[in-house]
């Protein structure tokens, strides 16, 4: 009875607010008919330079910090276009990378995206979004769905220790979202809505205004699916016999929700000041079954995330700006009891033993808080140097009641760092780069970089580089608890008496592009010293009072690994010939992992989990415009993993995944603009059906349809073509 009316509620409560969504749409449709009577604009024919799919004259600015064309980047940046994005037709980010480019994996689940590039996880991995940090960390894994995929320009990629430039985190690599700025357009208005199967619902709203100096944006977004199990069987621990009816599903049903704002004033024509926030939520309702030891759950898991920012950039003359800004994140994690609980907990401060929940409660498991301040100053000097120079502080605080000693955790870490950009000699740069870091519980740390780039004519590019990594075990590496009650009881532990992590990257590459045709090819070497990872220990190392409280079948530690290396290839082939365009690309991955075994007085090898030797992703579109209002795209996709390892519980299957897509977009007038995406994902309808609890290669659920439609209303400056959505708001023009 209890579930049956849980389950009433969440349903109203999804109607409710799809309900909503539709009036807003409504009001959204109406208002942009208002508009277009009052709008007197004529729409012309898109240019020539804007139907490339990627433009070499691109500006880049993730691998230096400055802005480089991408053929001339000194630092190797793939970059993942807007048109590019434009034609895949993406749910989410996830989506995005996952299919493509050939260096990322994903499996989504409840606590993150679970992430990997190029054999390293999230926690080295450093998110940006115009270039300032995402803030979203629940078990080393961020939510990129703090990202609205609808409201992404491009994204820029730059793999390898960029510590020298961007400090902690940064050891795999650097993603950069890159968002789209609505600017002179006047009034602005989108909706997207787009529904799939296993009621997935994603939903994107804009509104833009531009008036004299001041410009405003406000995004909001709602992503939703019931979710889906692609097996009912599952093996609860290390014993020979299976449950064949679990409840527990691949992925559960959640809806999460972003509102966000931006305001900007030009002061005067050099100098711009800006203001925005955010407040996001997720929703994770999990299924509850009979069995005590896997799918019986009393509580669901709920996410609240607020942010705050402000800055501003001021151009001191055409080659030398200052930039500063300073932002606040919260991200809090809670347990939303569906059932009556007996747990243990916080009670007005006091810790107290089997303590009652009531449905509707919630109890917190972690917030976490960063502050940050960033001053920057890029200036030409003589000689053909141009200087970066900048200072950053940063304030971690953790509040874990349940899950950390004493309830809470801080770190504080300032940096100074300097980058000199030398282009003395005729087709040589060279780039160095050095960072002061200083951590209150780790003490100083210096991390240099360099990089060169050599250009042989208008078609050949070499480059190479090295550049050291330096992160610090985070609050909850140090710290954290957590009991994990699925498949069995398994016991995560933090550790004190972790080190630093070092690391040494390597790299050199060789770029071709000519008359349309792009091949690059890369090999890499990453050394890092004192790794961190989750390593299984004997259950009687584990705190006395846990293990007989908890009575784990394993118990896993953050451990400092005493080598870890990552190295590999990877190879990308780009051809646009008019409106056909084809690629791929291939990455191959090997790991070597030692640790010392204390029980045995041994060095022991383990895998770094998640790493797959050989990924591969191709793609292949056609775009064609029939007439002045009506054009056609129509997009392949292929994503293709060998066999991921792990240290326990069995290894993920490969996997060969198709997707097909087809875009339609059409020509109103006075503004307005309309798009329609169909397609299928997972063509040949591919399932790995290993049991609940075990490592899968992919979580999709098999072949799935979806639809999008778009609408868009733009008053001003950019209204001057026909395909203003699809074409101009991804910013394709030549230089």
């Amino acid at each position: 009875m209890t579930l049956h009316i849980q389950m009433n509620s969440i349903q109203r409560h999804i109607t409710s607010s799809i309900q909503r969504h539709i009036t807003f749409w409504m009001m959204l449709c109406m208002m942009t008919t208002v508009c277009q009577s009052v709008s007197a604009q004529t729409p012309k024919q898109g240019t020539k330079g804007a139907d490339k799919e990627l433009s070499l004259d691109e500006v880049v600015v993730t691998g230096t910090g400055t802005e480089h064309t991408l053929k001339n980047a000194p630092v190797q940046t793939e970059v993942i276009s807007g048109k590019s994005l434009s034609h895949f037709a993406g749910k989410s980010l996830e989506e995005m990378l996952g299919m493509l480019t050939s260096s990322f994996d994903f499996n989504e689940g409840d606590m993150g995206s679970q992430m990997q590039m190029n054999g390293l996880g999230n926690n080295y991995i450093l998110i940006l979004i115009d270039g300032k940090r995402i803030h979203g960390d629940v078990g080393g894994e961020n939510d990129l769905g703090l990202i609205d995929p609808h409201n992404i320009e491009k994204i820029e990629i730059v793999k390898g220790a960029s510590s020298a430039l961007y400090g902690s985190d940064a050891i795999a690599g650097v993603v950069n979202i890159i968002t789209k700025k609505h600017r002179d357009e006047g009034l602005f208005l989108e909706n997207t809505t787009r529904g799939g199967s296993y009621g997935d619902l994603r939903q994107h709203n804009g509104i833009g205004l531009s008036w004299g100096r001041w410009s405003s944006y406000t995004n909001f977004q709602l992503q939703h699916t019931d979710g889906w199990q692609n097996t009912s069987t599952e093996a609860p621990s290390q014993t020979e016999f299976l449950i064949t009816d679990s409840r527990n599903k691949t992925v559960n049903r959640y809806t999460n929700y972003q509102i966000a704002e931006r305001l900007t004033f030009a002061a005067s024509k050099d100098l711009e000041l800006y203001a925005e926030g955010s407040w996001y939520a997720k929703h994770i309702y999990r299924p509850c079954g009979k069995y005590a030891s896997t799918d019986v759950t009393t509580y669901d898991f709920k996410y609240k995330n607020a942010s705050a920012a402000a800055g501003g950039r001021w151009k001191l003359n055409s080659t030398d700006v200052l930039t500063l800004d300073v932002d606040w994140n919260r991200h809090a994690y809670y347990y939303d009891f569906t059932d009556t609980t007996l747990t243990d907990g916080y009670i007005h401060g006091t810790f107290t033993h089997y303590y009652p929940y009531f449905p509707g409660q919630d109890q917190l498991q972690s917030d976490q808080q960063r502050t940050m301040a960033q001053f920057k100053g890029v200036f030409a000097l003589p000689y053909d140097n141009r200087l970066s120079a900048g200072a950053e502080w940063r304030y971690d605080w953790l509040k874990a009641p349940m899950r950390v000693d004493g309830g809470k955790a801080t770190d504080n870490t300032g940096a100074l760092y300097v980058q000199d950009e030398w282009n003395g000699l005729s087709g040589l740069n060279i780039t160095a780069g050095l960072r002061f870091n200083h951590n209150q519980q780790f003490g100083f740390r210096l991390t240099p970089k360099v990089s060169a780039m050599y250009r042989l004519g208008d078609a050949w590019r070499l480059r190479a580089s090295w550049s050291q990594g330096f992160k610090t075990p985070t609050p909850k590496e140090l710290h954290y608890r957590y009991v994990r009650q699925m498949s069995g009881t398994y016991l995560y532990l933090g550790n004190t008496d972790l080190s630093p992590q070092k690391s040494n990257y390597y790299s050199a590459g060789v770029e071709y592009t000519h008359h349309g045709l792009s091949v690059t090819a890369t090999g890499y070497y990453n050394d890092v010293k004192d790794m961190i990872a989750l390593v299984t220990i004997p259950n009687y190392d584990a705190p006395e009072e846990l293990y007989l409280q908890y009575q784990p079948i394993k118990t896993r530690q953050y451990k400092n690994l005493e080598t870890a290396k990552t190295y590999g290839v990877d190879l990308s082939v780009r051809y646009t010939l008019q409106d056909f365009s084809f690629g791929l690309g291939y990455s191959y991955l090997d790991t070597d992992a030692n640790i010392y075994d204390t029980n045995h007085e041994v060095m022991k090898k383990v895998t770094i989990d998640g790493m797959a030797h050989h990924k591969g992703n191709l793609f292949a579109t056609w775009t064609h415009q029939f007439n002045s209002s009506y054009r056609l795209g129509v997009g392949v996709y292929g994503k293709m993993s060998t066999k991921r390892y792990y240290q326990i519980n069995g290894n993920g299957k490969g996997y060969n995944i198709w997707k097909l897509t087809t875009t339609h977009d059409f020509a109103g007038k006075r503004g307005l603009t309309y798009r329609l995406e169909a397609g299928i994902d997972n063509v040949f309808n591919y399932v790995d059906r290993t049991y609940h609890g075990l490592h899968l290669g992919t979580t999709t659920p098999g072949t799935t349809l979806f639809a999008s439609f778009n609408i868009r209303f733009s008053q001003g400056k950019k209204t001057n073509t026909k395909f203003n959505h699809s074409i101009n708001s991804n910013n394709y023009e030549e230089n």
